[in-house]
């Protein structure tokens, strides 16, 4: 049996699917949202660990969602090891020894360093995927200006990023939950490609059939629209000190994802035909 926190969000809903397709057992703890029908779903608070004792019973490997799990990664670890888990997987971040100023997502709760370092250091058996950033974030960073029109404005035209497309990440962390040949590793996992801002606004256009423009507009014009738009400060400085920090940077490409699934990681234009949806101007 193989639990799952964190199955409803980008990586947690294919990697259950994918998991699913493999006839493995999966048990999943969520506090809300719909998911598969054959998948087990232990409703309990990842806050208080105690709360998800029973749902260890049983269980072989557990993956780890480091926003799922937060702060309560120390004690979820020992009550797995008490409970006879034998294997832990860690979804983590490539940046995840970065100065936190430079690492947006810590604004919205992640603790991928934290949880990490409670993993690994939790005596159990374990590996960590070091994720790139999500291809799924395009939609936030550019989606609504492609619904809306042919122009894209933004900051740091040639800030670059490897993206990763969810389902490899999911069938690369399905592979580690089920296979025990990288244990003890920090795999860092990208898409196949090095793109920047303006370049993914380009590919995404070339997909779409359209002719995009990516228009650079200063840092601080773009952060006060951020702002404006209900985004918190504290995140749009650190996303900007980010971008300031890799400007003109080739991202970190590795090719873990193809030795692992035995083929290549789809690119961002495989991505981008996948959520079209996500970019036409009737979308919503």
């Amino acid at each position: 049996m193989i639990l799952i926190t964190g199955p409803t969000g980008t990586v947690g809903r294919p990697l259950v699917e994918n998991l699913q397709s493999r006839e493995v057992a999966v048990r999943a703890v969520s506090r809300s949202g719909a998911l598969p029908a054959g998948v087990e779903t232990v409703t309990a608070d990842l806050a208080r660990p105690e709360s998800l004792a029973t749902a260890l019973d049983g269980v072989s490997t557990l993956f780890v969602h480091p926003r799922a799990v937060g702060d309560s990664a120390g004690r979820l670890l020992a009550m797995a090891a008490e409970r006879g888990v034998r294997r832990v997987v860690v979804l983590s971040a490539i940046n995840v020894d970065d100065d936190p100023a430079y690492q947006p997502s810590r604004q919205n709760g992640d603790r991928n360093k934290e949880v990490e370092d409670a993993v690994t250091g939790s005596g159990l058996p374990w590996v960590a995927v070091r994720s790139s950033s999500f291809a799924v974030n395009a939609v936030g960073m550019f989606g609504a200006q492609v619904r809306a029109g042919d122009v894209v404005r933004g900051p740091y035209a040639n800030f670059a990023e490897s993206p990763i497309h969810e389902a490899d990440l999911a069938a690369v962390v399905a592979h580690l939950l089920l296979h025990d040949d990288l244990d003890g590793r920090r795999i860092p996992v990208t898409g196949p490609q090095s793109l920047t801002h303006e370049e993914q606004v380009a590919v995404i256009g070339k997909v779409l059939g359209r002719s995009l423009t990516f228009v650079e507009v200063p840092p601080e014009a773009a952060a006060d629209g951020l702002i404006a738009h209900g985004i918190p400060g504290a995140f749009v400085q650190a996303l900007m000190a980010r971008y300031a920090r890799g400007a003109g940077q080739p991202a970190e490409v590795t090719d873990e994802v193809e030795r692992i699934l035995g083929r290549p990681a789809r690119t961002f234009a495989d991505w981008v035909g996948d959520h079209t949806h996500a970019f036409l101007r009737d979308a919503s």
